[in-house]
């Protein structure tokens, strides 16, 4: 359950370093993507998830976020895995387990979490345009991103973007041949999220261990 979790949450652990600009057409393309995001104060996607180890092994998941950017609240629902942050307190329920485990939220502005998922490529890669891609009658741009500090275990992160210039998906290899991919099925933004999708209410898990790490 525990390498489970840690594939979830590896997109939003990396830390970010200084910006590097490499290719005029991917920059103007991440530019535009940028400001759509940014001009968003809530989104909920729904969202599916895949992991190929180099060695055969792979898992699929699904799942939902939920993000009121604002008062940096998400949550996410997951088969397995629920998280809940308020903005000051996150509560990772598993639910196999039946554990919760609370920690103070990370609302680091230099590392990755759900509040800059759409736009952790504006901070501490390389990047250039590839060929365009054809799914099905959609034609995607393909943008390839390096990570500018070769410390991180990622070698090449993918980004496909489709005609809304919203992103389609994130594809992610890293150092040990493993591959991630992140899929955006469906986008709703800025429309009301009622504020109880950020609380953590217990009633809704009983008998559930809690674990207090703050």
């Amino acid at each position: 359950m525990e390498k489970k979790i840690m594939v979830l949450v590896a997109f939003i652990c990396m830390s970010l370093i200084v910006f590097a600009q490499t290719d005029a057409k991917a920059k103007k393309l991440l530019d535009d993507i940028s400001a759509k995001y940014d001009a968003y104060q809530t989104i909920q996607s729904n969202f599916s998830f895949s992991m190929q180890q180099a060695q055969g092994g792979s898992h699929i998941d699904k799942g939902t976020l939920f993000l009121n950017k604002p008062k940096n609240q998400f949550r996410i629902e997951l088969n397995e895995q629920d998280i809940i942050s308020d903005g000051e307190s996150t509560w990772s329920v598993l639910k196999e387990d039946k554990e919760v485990q609370v920690s103070e939220s990370d609302n680091n502005t230099e590392s990755i979490g759900p509040n800059n998922l759409f736009t952790f490529y504006k901070n501490g890669f390389t990047y250039k345009s590839t060929k365009d891609e054809t799914l099905g009658k959609d034609v995607l741009n393909v943008i390839e991103l390096t990570p500018t500090d070769t410390k991180t275990n990622y070698a090449k992160i993918k980004l496909r973007i489709n005609k809304n210039k919203h992103i389609h998906d994130v594809v992610i290899n890293d150092k040990s041949g493993a591959r991630y991919t992140y899929t955006i099925n469906t986008l709703y933004v800025n429309h009301r999220i009622p504020a109880t999708k950020f609380i953590f209410n217990a009633s809704n898990y009983p008998n559930y261990e809690i674990v207090d790490l703050r």
